[in-house]
């Protein structure tokens, strides 16, 4: 029996799975999303630009990076440059670079999650926030980003995860 409930970022699925290694079957909960993105914008000067905006779920103002979701028919790399530009009004005419893909909660979530860097940024655009968006924006250095994450400042995991990669990436001298 599947049964679907429609919760406007998600729907909650109970369905059946088989275990591909034991064969047993048991129901299960699936939250069926839209892919996420993220992405670590970077300044012309080497500032990250980073946004505070209040999350209902924990019902605080948290430290984070750009991100949202990818549109039905959009790519990623595009997803996230929209919601930088969106969020912040910065914007380059660089590509965006894909550092990683997540999965968020395989668990009980369906989707992935993009980070990508965008380097040398400008503020070129106002900002388009969505209805419930109230965001400040911040040019932090780099620096900082480890104290932001040791400190607690930064506890979004996804966030979490972006720098992961991105400090991944410059030790082995990728970026």
């Amino acid at each position: 029996m599947i049964e679907s409930i429609d919760l406007k970022i998600f729907a909650a699925q109970l369905i059946k799975r088989e275990n591909p290694k034991t064969k047993s079957t048991s129901d299960f909960v699936v939250l069926n999303s839209k892919d996420w993105v993220n992405i670590i914008p970077v300044t012309t000067d080497n500032k990250i630009v980073m946004i505070q905006q209040y999350r209902q779920g924990i019902d605080e103002i948290t430290l984070e990076i750009p991100g949202g979701l990818v549109e039905h028919g959009e790519e990623p790399s595009s997803a996230a440059t929209r919601e930088c530009m969106e969020e912040t009004g910065y914007f380059s005419p660089e590509p965006a670079i894909l550092l990683g893909m997540i999965h968020p909660n395989p668990a009980f979530l369906n989707n992935s999650c993009y980070t990508f860097l965008w380097k040398n940024v400008e503020k070129k655009f106002e900002t388009k926030f969505d209805k419930n968006e109230d965001i400040e924006i911040l040019l932090v250095d780099e620096n900082e980003i480890e104290y932001y994450i040791r400190s607690g400042k930064i506890t979004h995991s996804i966030v979490l995860n972006a720098f992961l990669f991105y400090f991944l990436n410059k030790k082995n001298k990728i970026l």
